[in-house]
């Protein structure tokens, strides 16, 4: 069993701790914010309701990083959400010296922990915390594509009145717009998605899925945190338990499909040492295009962290 952490006590910090606290695999899930009686509360509140909903972990909020010693797995969902006004530069300043203080603050206590980062931008905060870790590159990875995926397979499920259960599907690339669904590696119960849907129909649930974070501010005011929250902690449950689940994740490549030193969004494995494999689809031209735009997208927001020069 496992000591897990999760930095920051925000809707997707606390959905993270709730969820892997009702999957009853880890010992203990500290909940640790700058805001420390906040982050009591919320893990108070869900050690009342394991009684209720039949749970063994514990749970302890704090703002002391003494409290997170042993980790063997940390989330990192500490960060700000971008204001009207705020540039692009200004999230990934704030937001970077955020995660690099956290990481820092971690490895203090804990020697070689597994590291996810869930704040955004994704893929550069990912990129600071790896810098700032000095741990492994398999150690050291985001969350983006379960997300996405979600939400692509939700939309599907919904449009084809089956349920999201039979739906499996990979996407790649960064998180957002730039994102790169492939309907190709999209099943329902092992049938091709192609088989079952009209091509504009399936093109226009791409499309929201791209936009998917961007309707639910809209709806909500504020970004996600079920599914978000959800989708670490599945990650946490691959690596906990040695499962070994493919899932498309934010991980350093190193020559994959022509993209070098940098985090972008491709199917790996995941298991007790983190990512156990980088899998190397055999994308199409316009796959590889796709793939390939993206990247740049993220290039240009990694250049920018790189010249801000945070220690």
């Amino acid at each position: 069993m496992s000591k897990v952490t999760v930095v920051g006590a925000g809707n997707v910090g606390a959905t993270v701790a709730n969820v892997l606290a009702h999957k009853d695999i880890v010992n203990e899930v500290v909940l640790l914010d700058i805001k420390g009686d906040f982050a009591r509360g919320k893990a108070l509140d869900s050690w009342q309701q394991a009684p209720i909903d039949y749970y063994s972990t514990r749970l302890k909020g704090t703002d002391d990083y003494k409290e997170t010693k042993g980790s063997d797995i940390v989330v990192i969902t500490a960060g700000i959400p971008r204001k009207p006004g705020m540039s692009r530069d200004d999230l990934i300043s704030t937001n970077a010296g955020i995660v690099n203080s956290v990481t820092k603050g971690i490895l203090k206590y804990s020697k070689n922990p597994i590291i996810i980062v869930v704040s955004n931008p994704l893929d550069v905060m990912t990129f600071a915390a790896y810098k700032a870790s000095g741990l492994k590159d398999t150690r050291v990875f985001g969350m983006a594509g379960i997300l996405d995926t979600a939400r692509y397979r939700a939309f599907l499920a919904t449009e084809l009145k089956v349920s999201p259960k039979d739906i499996q599907a990979v996407l790649m690339g960064g998180h957002g717009d730039t994102m790169v669904p492939l309907p190709r590696y999209t099943t329902v119960a092992g049938i091709p998605v192609t088989e079952m849907i009209e091509k504009d129909t399936l093109k226009a649930i791409v499309e929201r899925t791209k936009k998917g974070g961007g309707e639910l501010v809209k709806l909500m005011g504020t970004s996600a945190w079920y599914a978000p929250g959800a989708a670490a902690a599945q990650m946490v449950e691959s690596i906990v338990k040695d499962e070994n689940r493919i899932f498309p994740c934010c991980a350093w490549l190193t020559g994959e499909y022509g993209i070098k030193n940098m985090y972008l969004g491709v199917p790996v494995q995941l298991g007790k040492d983190g990512i156990t494999r980088k899998i190397e689809l055999k994308l199409n031209k316009s796959e590889t295009k796709l793939l390939h735009k993206s990247a740049d997208h993220v290039k240009a927001v990694m250049d920018t962290f790189k010249k801000m020069k945070i220690a």
